[in-house]
């Protein structure tokens, strides 16, 4: 008899099959001789759309609004129906007694597999594979401690709920919305609360009336000084600025207090998936989505990381005894770095980070035990790779100490500051790649004597304004949603992502930007949807559920509720919408007036009327073709001879007929691997692969 593997990707599947002993391979599946590693293609089932319960939704009305079926339906994605039913027909061999689901290790994983048992019809033994990471050794030991599926139950119960939740509220609001203002509108219960802090920040700033003010600095002999009262360096009164000025001008400076302040700073925990995303989009303008993707790889496909999609940032305890495989893994690329933790046995001097409690279903990323090879990481993956071995590194280092020196002086009734930090160990900070707090510029204020005079030498007053504060980037609301609790690590990314596709939101210069239609839209959607402190309460709701501790069903009945009571207020609504992007030509096909549209091919004109689906490209669409002359992407066009490019810069044609296509590097690999056979001694260029497939096919 065989246990049933199921993966969620395939590439996965290759590396669980081979760990397996599983050599035999088939088109959906890899076979071995106590093994079947097969895989889903991230979902290939989801929930009934509106229309596979009654024809009448194919047409959207806000009269057949709200649709709420009795019992969700499930449905398997067209596309992806060959591996559906080569999985279903695995389950039903009579060789295969247990399922073992070896999806992600989270809610979203759990769904993934437990929808596809469940479309199935399945009933054989479950039992679950759950790993944070995907070396050998961690994979190995997985298989030998798999735990019961029904200890699981509770987390797909919460996925369910979520997954329901999310179709029926921000269906039936997106359709209400759509259908009675005549223009595509989306929203959703975290999407929307999203949206509405960076309206509110918006607001801040249209609202925002710059102050003028004035700050004074002077020399105190060799020594730099700030003026100062109760903590506060800005004059807000340009006569009072003067004043001030004056009374400095030519005095004596007395030196009151010397005040010495000793600082700990503790080592940075290890990163969660959020706090990586927002780092990584401050230090190199990464989008969550794009940290999220290079981070995936470095897990999947090189193993060096642990598990990505955790929101904890502790340890557990049993891990300390793998710290010192984890520092050898890592020693061919951060040698200097390891040398101190290595001769310390490999121990951890931020004990803090082993906290059982603080680990729910997977602990911070760190590095795993597989050796580095940095030649085989592409720019992005290192970038990423070694913020979170600095940070990983960061345990092995004492605390940040530091002396913080604050001298104070008295000029003519007024006072004067200077601050310096002296570095006493620098502990973490030698391997975090951050730099210390130091001066700049270095005064040794800690050899003054109270009571000594110098003299005031230059004054500088200078004039500023009060700044308003800056729209947000994503590290800014990705802490902004974990504040609130929106969404989860996982599913941040994607909030961002829909918005900007939604054309609620624009990036600009690593900004966030509101749109008209953003802005318009909060105006229309109900005010229970746009509260942060509503989802937030959902979210912890479907916690409790994943624990066992919350009820399912009552969830699901007042998420029903709600669905009614939100389309009720929109249906009852008297506010008023205009597309923003209206244009004054009309569509040829039905008379309507178009809309201007960017999509990444360009501006783009559509139809507003949602029944027709005329569309057409603004301006000419842009190739790949290269002007000979002036370098830049030609335009591409349909003549009566066929398509041809034109650079208008340059007034050239060519026939597109005219060079013959090459293959990319990227195809180049994708038919490399082919045609590339499981064992042979002959080349290996495209050419030689090529061939033997052709002599092999004789």
């Amino acid at each position: 008899m065989k246990s049933l593997v199921l993966a969620e990707k395939p590439s996965v599947a290759r590396e669980l099959a081979r760990v397996l002993g599983c050599n035999q391979k088939n088109k959906s599946y890899i076979e071995g001789s106590n093994y079947i590693v097969t895989w889903a293609l991230g979902h290939l089932i989801e929930l009934k759309m509106p229309e596979h319960y009654d024809s009448k939704y194919t047409t959207w009305r806000l009269e057949d609004l709200p649709i709420v079926p009795e019992k969700m339906g499930l449905k398997v994605i067209r596309q992806t129906t060959g591996q559906y039913k080569a999985i279903e027909s695995l389950t039903k061999r009579k060789d295969v007694k247990e399922i073992i689901i070896a999806t992600d290790a989270g809610r979203e994983g759990e769904l993934v597999a437990r929808w596809i048992l469940e479309k199935a019809g399945c009933h054989k033994p479950v039992k679950r594979l759950w790993i944070s990471s995907q070396t050998d050794k961690a994979i190995k030991d997985g298989f030998k401690h798999l735990k019961p599926g029904k200890q699981f139950e509770t987390l797909y119960d919460s996925a369910v709920c979520r997954a329901e939740a999310d179709w029926l509220i921000g269906l039936n609001v997106s359709r209400a919305l759509t259908t009675k203002y005549k223009d595509p509108l989306s929203a959703g219960r975290v999407q929307t609360p999203t949206l509405a802090m960076m309206i509110e920040r918006e607001k801040e700033i249209a609202s925002f009336v710059p102050k003028e003010y004035f700050t004074i600095t002077a020399a105190a002999g060799l020594l730099e000084a700030e003026w100062e009262h109760n903590g506060e360096k800005r004059i807000f009164s340009a006569e009072k600025a003067e004043k001030i000025k004056a009374k400095l001008q030519g005095q004596k400076a007395i030196l009151t207090a010397v005040v010495r302040k000793k600082k700990s700073e503790p080592q940075p925990m290890p990163y969660d998936l959020t706090e990586l995303q927002r780092d990584a989009n401050k230090r190199f303008g990464f989008s969550a989505k794009k940290t999220l993707n290079v981070l995936q790889g470095l897990y999947e496909q090189h193993k060096l990381v642990t598990y990505p999609r955790t929101d904890s940032r502790y340890l557990t305890t049993d891990m300390e005894a793998t710290m010192i495989d984890r520092l050898h893994g890592i020693s061919s690329g951060y040698r200097d770095e390891i040398r101190p933790a290595l001769a310390n046995k490999g121990k951890v001097q931020a004990r803090r980070v082993f906290n059982n409690e603080k680990v729910t279903d997977h602990h911070a990323i760190i590095p795993t035990e597989e050796h580095l090879n940095l030649g085989k990481l592409d720019n992005d993956e290192r970038k990423l790779y070694d913020m979170i071995v600095r940070r990983f590194l960061a345990l092995f280092y004492p605390a940040y100490e530091s002396e913080i020196i604050h001298a104070q002086f008295e000029v003519n009734g007024e006072n004067l500051s200077a601050r310096e930090t002296n570095v006493l160990e620098p502990g973490f900070k030698q391997v975090s790649g951050k730099d210390d707090e130091s001066s700049i510029r270095r005064q040794n204020l800690g050899n003054l004597a109270k009571g000594k005079a110098f003299s005031i030498g230059e004054v500088t007053l200078s004039k500023k304004l009060t700044e308003p504060p800056l729209r947000f980037s994503e590290a800014d609301i990705l802490g902004r949603m974990e504040k609130y609790g929106l969404g989860t690590p996982a599913t941040r990314a994607d909030i961002i992502e829909k918005l900007i596709s939604a054309e609620s939101v624009e990036r600009q210069n690593s900004r966030l930007y509101p749109t008209k239609k953003g802005k318009q839209l909060i105006e229309l959607v109900n005010d229970e949807l746009t509260s942060p402190e509503l989802t937030a309460k959902w979210e912890k709701e479907l916690e409790e559920i994943a624990r066992g501790k919350g009820n399912a069903k009552a969830f699901k009945a007042k998420i029903r509720k709600q669905t009614d009571q939100l389309v009720s207020e929109i249906k009852a609504s008297d506010k008023s919408y205009r597309a923003h992007n209206l244009t004054g030509s009309k569509c040829p096909e039905c008379g309507e007036f178009l809309k201007e549209r960017k999509t990444k091919e360009g501006k783009i004109l559509v139809c507003s009327s949602l029944d027709c689906g005329f569309r057409k490209h603004k301006d000419p669409k842009l190739s790949n073709r290269r002007c000979p002359q002036c370098h830049k992407k030609m335009e591409i066009h349909n003549g009566k001879a066929g398509a041809y490019f034109q650079c208008r810069r340059c007034n050239i044609v060519e026939k597109a007929e005219e060079r013959k296509k090459t293959v990319t590097k990227h195809e180049e690999r994708k038919l490399k691997q082919k045609y590339s056979p499981d064992e042979g001694s002959f080349g290996n260029s495209l050419g030689d692969l090529l061939k033997a497939a052709l002599e092999k096919k004789d």
